[in-house]
């Protein structure tokens, strides 16, 4: 689970910082032009780095269906090999899936120059352009079925099981600890799929899109280190220990 979430918090400083410095210059500076090299590098950073996302969240649920459904058998199918491999997979898969749609929209004829958005995206680049092909259109709703769609209904199928799992425990105080286990995901998965669905998976876009943007990019980033440290007791009780120690040394 710790090696899970160090590498959510590693891809999540990775992700913030591909949009948000940028971002952060543009605000304060005159110039807030990017060259077509660094706004294409830009779509495809972020947009693999949201898959890979999208499919940790996928992996970190599926770890915690192993440990309620097979806490006996737990140590032995999710050996350090197993985990280590899990938590590279989802990397392979973003970096991978996404190639394709950049190639293809950056091959595409723009006559505009002015990008309606705070960072380079699929939907605000392919609607610069002069024309947009039905392979281009089918390309890039079928990727975006398989970046969000697909790791969302394998959350919702493990969540569904564990659910199953947990309400056959007969202690009040069982089912607290198997819950407590997941909440911390759940909330999380929640919140990045809430927004990311809403830009990616309707047809149109919308005048909200930005702050939806805002929020999957630098909001949800943000406090998604507080959710997983105040709803962990390990991470809890080392805090306590630390405030402890540094009342005792004044």
């Amino acid at each position: 689970m710790y090696l899970y979430i160090c590498t959510f918090s590693a891809l999540e400083i990775v992700f913030v910082s591909s949009t948000v410095p940028k971002l952060l210059a543009s605000l304060v500076s005159t110039n807030k032009n990017i060259s077509f090299i660094s706004c294409f590098t830009q779509l495809y950073v972020f947009n693999s780095l949201g898959v890979t996302e999208c499919y940790l969240l996928s992996v970190m649920v599926f770890d915690r269906h192993l440990a309620i459904n097979n806490p006996l058998r737990y140590p032995a199918i999710m050996n350090t090999q197993l985990c280590t491999k899990l938590a590279v997979l989802p990397w392979m898969v973003g970096f991978g899936i996404v190639l394709a749609p950049t190639i293809i929209t950056a091959q595409l004829e723009f006559c505009g120059s002015k990008i309606n958005h705070f960072f380079c995206d699929f939907a605000p680049l392919q609607s610069m352009a002069c024309s947009i092909p039905l392979v281009v259109i089918v390309i890039t709703s079928f990727i975006a079925f398989l970046d969000v769609v697909v790791p969302f209904i394998i959350i919702l199928g493990f969540y569904v099981r564990i659910i199953i799992t947990v309400l056959k425990i007969s202690s009040v105080k069982g089912k607290q600890k198997a819950f407590s286990t997941c909440s911390s995901h759940l909330i999380v998965a929640s919140l990045f799929y809430g927004t990311a669905t809403i830009v990616y998976v309707k047809p149109k876009g919308s005048q909200y899109d930005k702050f939806l943007a805002l929020m999957y990019t630098a909001v949800t980033p943000f406090i998604n280190p507080f959710i997983y440290s105040f709803r962990n007791k390990d991470v809890k009780e080392a805090l306590k220990k630390h405030i402890e120690r540094c009342l005792k040394k004044h």
